[in-house]
């Protein structure tokens, strides 16, 4: 499964930048989805903290219950990008959608649950066979489920009663009155889960280290405004640094899109099984499609390359580096992407 290859990136970072690191004499106008979740803090810290703004951005958060709904509104052309799963843009890349790939919001993060009385049941995978599963629909842990139980030689098809539901509270829900035996959800619904009396048997990120999750999708059709993606990565990126740093502000700013108590926010957010990089993860979402066609979850001819639209992430990097050259940062991630390259 773990295929490797060589990026193919376009170097063509202008080094021209901003004032001082945004505000153009013309502003960008941008519709971006999100999911209700810890994981997508980026996007509300760039909100907040004026991020988005600095970089000549107005941007409007449209929230969406799930994963398939939000990727639909891409396709369709009701939003311009949007982080909605890894499993949900490539099963519309698979079936043709013109869809790009720009950038990473978060990774990991996915929990099967079950009520406490059959934790002696249901400790792995191979467990669920014969029971009844919630999901979410196109959510990023459905597929890494249906992967993990192929690999495990459980048909997911057959063995077992797979529920599709359309959030984290109807899979909670549906657990805990024995509707299903086992839920996947995700931060900080785990959690919330628990506060329920409901039990974490598993992460997938002790499944799969390192899975991405949500990644940033564009359409393939809008990748000629490149000034205005440069400075959506830039101000992203300006919101992750920020979200590592200012750990009591970045809750804050969670609490006005998702209104929960703070140190629910705060031990969802930092912790240990949430990945928070805005790199692509070329070779995570590689990994994965190379799962989920494994699994049968999803067929296509198409090469999953062509999914990528890399070089806005690059130059975001390259121009914050020229702006700000004594910030380590910057230098750690184009470091980390020279390496990608060279895999």
């Amino acid at each position: 499964m773990f295929r490797k290859w060589r990026m193919a990136l376009a170097f063509t970072a202008s080094f021209s930048m901003l004032s001082p690191l945004g505000a153009s004499a013309e502003e960008h106008h941008i519709r971006l989805g999100y999911l209700p979740v810890t994981g997508h803090a980026k996007f509300f810290v760039a909100q907040e903290q004026g991020f988005f703004a600095q970089e000549g951005l107005k941007v409007d958060l449209h929230e969406f219950a799930n994963s398939a709904d939000g990727i639909a509104a891409v396709v369709a052309g009701r939003l311009d990008a949007g982080a909605f799963g890894t499993s949900a843009p490539l099963i519309h890349f698979a079936r043709g959608a013109d869809l790009k790939v720009i950038a990473g919001v978060m990774g990991e993060d996915a929990y099967l649950i079950t009520r406490r009385e059959l934790t002696g049941q249901i400790s792995g995978i191979k467990d669920l066979a014969g029971r009844k599963v919630a999901t979410v629909r196109l959510a990023s842990g459905d597929a890494i489920l249906r992967y993990e139980l192929h690999r495990a030689g459980v048909d997911w098809r057959k063995d077992l009663t797979i529920y599709e539901l359309r959030n984290p509270p109807a899979v909670i829900q549906a657990v805990r009155t024995g509707q299903a035996d086992a839920g996947v959800v995700w931060g900080p619904h785990d959690q919330r889960a628990q506060a329920e009396g409901l039990v974490v048997v598993l992460s997938s990120a002790a499944l799969q280290p390192g899975h991405p999750c949500c990644r940033l999708v564009v359409s393939g059709s809008s990748l000629e405004k490149t000034e205005q993606w440069q400075a959506l990565l830039r101000a992203l990126l300006r919101a992750e640094r920020f979200a590592a740093r200012n750990h009591d502000q970045t809750v804050a700013n969670i609490r006005k899109y998702i209104p929960l108590d703070d140190e629910l926010i705060r031990s969802t957010y930092y912790r240990d099984t949430l990945d928070q990089s805005t790199d692509p993860n070329v070779s995570g979402v590689s990994d994965f499609w190379d799962a989920v066609t494994g699994a049968g979850f999803v067929e296509s001819e198409r090469d999953i390359h062509d999914v990528f639209a890399l070089s806005f992430y690059q130059s975001a990097l390259e121009q914050l580096a020229a702006a700000e050259p004594d910030e380590p940062l910057w230098r750690e991630l184009l470091e980390k992407l020279a390496l990608q390259e060279a895999s």
